[in-house]
């Protein structure tokens, strides 16, 4: 039998990983099998560093954020709590582009932050007004219901939110007897 050496397939593959492996030093873009070692390497390198590179991101934006509070007589730690208090969402990157950009800005952030550490009262969030079809989807009082037309699944749920014991197991008629 005649052997098989893969012929174009293989050429293709390694001409492949010579090509991501262009620029590397010495032998790395040279030669196909370390080549493909440094490729491994290199892609574990990369997935670890986009992770770190957004820990190391979140630390410049702290620092920043920090250098500016305390140009403008408040730490870090209470200029956060504050706007946090007074129900202020912006995230650190913003934060930090405003210190750069606008130190106006970020001074009136600073004396909103400090008048709710003051004031020390938690920003309360306003919950939405219920809409008028919700007002008519909720029943004012509980209407006597027809179990013998409900399914087993249906007979089920409503034993489970009138706390009947040992509704998973019962049968149909067995539901319908503790369910009135």
């Amino acid at each position: 039998m005649t052997r098989v050496k893969g012929g174009t397939v293989s050429k293709n593959r390694r001409r492949k990983v010579l090509k991501q492996a262009k620029g590397y030093f010495g032998s790395k873009h040279r030669l196909y099998k370390t080549a493909q070692e440094q490729l491994f390497h290199s892609g574990a390198y990369a997935y670890r560093d986009r992770k770190a590179n957004k820990r190391n991101f979140r630390k410049l934006w702290i620092t920043r954020i920090n250098a500016a509070c305390r140009e403008n007589d408040i730490s870090y730690s209470k200029f956060i709590n504050g706007l946090n208090i007074a129900g202020v969402t912006v995230n650190r990157k913003m934060l930090a582009e405003i210190a750069i950009d606008s130190p106006e800005s970020f001074k009136n952030l600073v004396e909103i932050s400090k008048d709710a550490l003051k004031s020390g009262k938690k920003a309360v969030k306003e919950e939405p007004k219920a809409t008028v079809s919700e007002k008519k989807a909720t029943p004012k009082k509980e209407e006597a219901k027809d179990y013998s037309t409900m399914t087993l699944a249906e007979l089920k749920k409503e034993a489970k939110e009138q706390g009947v014991k040992g509704y998973s197991t019962m049968k149909k008629d067995e539901l319908l007897k503790n369910l009135k």
